[in-house]
């Protein structure tokens, strides 16, 4: 990952951001998403560029690859926290949309039937995952490669699932600084708010497809689009 690249990536981001400033109101507000993203996310690209300006040592990397070489098999390098950082607020920003939150539909439904005997269980483990996260950090509805079964996993501070080879379905920031303006203390108000309006489970469904192009789940089949 080159300097170049990395500014050409927060204009993107910068346009995806953009476009969600007042979208998700009022369960989230666009002040918060100024703060989130004008500030946090912000600081997060321009601290990852000062830390790729000194050497070259990581020229070339794609972000995903940054995330993983930097994380260094658990012994992080100091760019990984920002890189990282990058890594899951895109992702974040992407696993919301106005209106979403409901059901999924067709075969990620299923695919969550399937490994979790019901949407409902899934729901109630999410949430509590989410609650019982000590500190700072995301949970995660991943693929796990190797078991062929999606899972919920929590990461404390930066670190992104990719780092396990897992693949990453949607995500829920559990920083203060992602809902301390709206719901102020109120952690759980939050995830319930995420899990009713904001979640995209299209983009969950679309990223569950790609992975198939990896990981053969078997039944049930996830439907092209």
């Amino acid at each position: 990952m080159c300097l170049a690249l990395s500014w050409e990536h927060a204009a993107r981001t910068e346009r995806s951001a953009e476009a969600l400033q007042d979208a998700l109101e009022p369960h989230m507000s666009k002040k918060t998403i100024d703060k989130h993203w004008g500030e946090y996310h912000q600081n997060f690209i321009e601290g990852l560029n000062k830390q790729l300006e000194k050497d070259d040592k990581l020229y070339g990397y794609t972000l995903d690859e940054l995330v993983k070489v930097t994380y260094n098999s658990g012994n992080p390098f100091p760019e990984f926290n920002n890189a990282a950082e990058v890594w899951n607020h895109d992702f974040f920003w992407e696993s919301m949309q106005p209106g979403g939150g409901d059901m999924p539909k067709l075969g990620l439904l299923q695919q969550i039937e399937k490994d979790f005997g019901s949407f409902t269980n899934f729901r109630e483990k999410f949430v509590e995952a989410a609650l019982t996260l000590f500190g700072s950090g995301w949970v995660w509805l991943v693929l796990k490669r190797e078991e062929k079964k999606l899972e919920i996993v929590k990461t404390s501070n930066a670190i992104c699932p990719i780092v396990w080879n897992h693949i990453p379905l949607i995500n829920l920031d559990l920083w203060e600084h992602a809902y301390y303006l709206d719901y102020r203390n109120d952690r759980a108000k939050y995830v319930d708010v995420f899990m009713n309006h904001l979640v995209s489970w299209e983009a969950a469904a679309a990223r569950l497809t790609r992975a198939e192009a990896f990981v053969n789940l078997g039944e049930p089949k996830i439907p092209i689009a």
